[in-house]
């Protein structure tokens, strides 16, 4: 029988809980980049986005001797990750908004200007990328509309491209309350963008 795969996270937390801060360093390095993400679509203020997620791993590593691994640790780093964004724009009485520039991208390898920013690739005209602007804008518009559970469900779906399983456990609720809200999500969004698509009701991006 083969061995079951090592929990990688799980190995570097307990070196952690162990004294070793080097292995930190290495969750840090792992999940930066997908943290500042996460924060950079529920703010506006793209300037905070790197303080805020400092202040993630921070209380991270200040609350890593208390984690037990009922969960697994990106489910509890992006809890922190959001719970401190919050406070910090409540701190500066800013409502959290999904960025435009957020809902244009969002993969690993994607780099920091927004897609209708790079020079056109063939097939494109001006008209096309004003119209791709447009559904962009009205896209984000939408979800910054959304009451917080269902922008919350909706970005963990389509941009972090978690499960249903993995959204109900970070959001501490049942998988139908999760299926429902992005359903919710889907439709409201659908509403907004069916006059710039010219869609037939009950079709849905």
């Amino acid at each position: 029988m083969s061995e079951p795969p090592v929990d990688v996270d799980a190995e570097l937390v307990a070196r952690v809980q162990r004294g070793d801060q080097r292995a930190f360093e290495m969750l840090v390095v792992k999940y930066q980049r997908r943290i500042e993400r996460l924060i950079a679509r529920m703010i506006r203020d793209v300037d905070l986005v790197e303080d805020i997620a400092q202040e993630t791993f921070i209380r991270a590593y200040r609350a890593l001797p208390g984690f037990r691994g009922d969960s697994a640790f990106y489910t509890w780093l992006y809890r922190i990750a959001v719970n401190t964004a919050k406070k910090a724009m409540i701190g500066l009485k800013r409502d959290p908004l999904l960025t435009e520039a957020a809902m244009g991208g969002g993969g690993d390898d994607d780099d920091d200007n927004p897609a209708v920013d790079r020079d056109l690739t063939d097939g494109e005209t001006p008209e096309s990328t004003l119209a791709s602007r447009q559904i962009a804008e009205a896209v984000n518009a939408a979800v910054a509309a959304l009451s917080e559970d269902l922008r919350q469900a909706i970005t963990l779906r389509e941009i972090e491209g978690l499960s249903y399983e993995e959204i109900a456990e970070m959001m501490n609720c049942p998988i139908g309350t999760v299926r429902s809200r992005i359903y919710r999500a889907r439709e409201a969004i659908a509403t907004r963008l069916r006059p710039l698509l010219d869609t037939r009701e009950g079709e849905r991006w």
